[in-house]
């Protein structure tokens, strides 16, 4: 249970319109992205959502991995995108691929503005016993 949780929500992002509204091409660079870090996928669902009054449908793609997961949801009508990426770290310390994992996100979206936040998740309590 032991890890780290990265979130970041993007606004004004500079990308090509078709990395807010292109399922399969969105989940084809998330997982290369994954790949990329190091990370290991197990599982995957990439959704696009259909179009509205306000403009083109955005995308979620979920990556399942061996080391927990990727989520990134789009909203192309806001230029708009949140990142979430969650790795245990029980076993092997995988912070550092979770932080490249991010970094690749974040250059493929081109925000003008991100909000980004990190939380260290089930950290294990000294001299408690389970």
């Amino acid at each position: 249970m032991q890890g780290l949780h990265l979130t970041a929500d993007l606004h004004g992002c500079r990308c090509a319109p078709h990395w807010l509204t292109d399922a399969a091409a969105l989940g084809h660079a998330c997982a290369g992205a994954v790949q990329a870090a190091g990370l290991q996928a197990v599982g995957q669902l990439f959704h696009a959502f259909p179009a509205t009054a306000q403009g083109p449908g955005g995308v979620t793609a979920t990556l399942l991995l061996a080391e927990s997961h990727l989520c990134v949801h789009t909203w192309p009508e806001l230029g708009a995108v949140t990142l979430d990426v969650y790795v245990c770290n029980v076993g092997a310390d995988h912070s550092a691929k979770a932080e490249s994992l991010m970094a690749a996100l974040l250059a493929l979206f081109a925000p003008e503005r991100a909000q980004r936040h990190a939380l260290q998740r089930g950290a294990v309590a000294q001299g408690v016993a389970a």
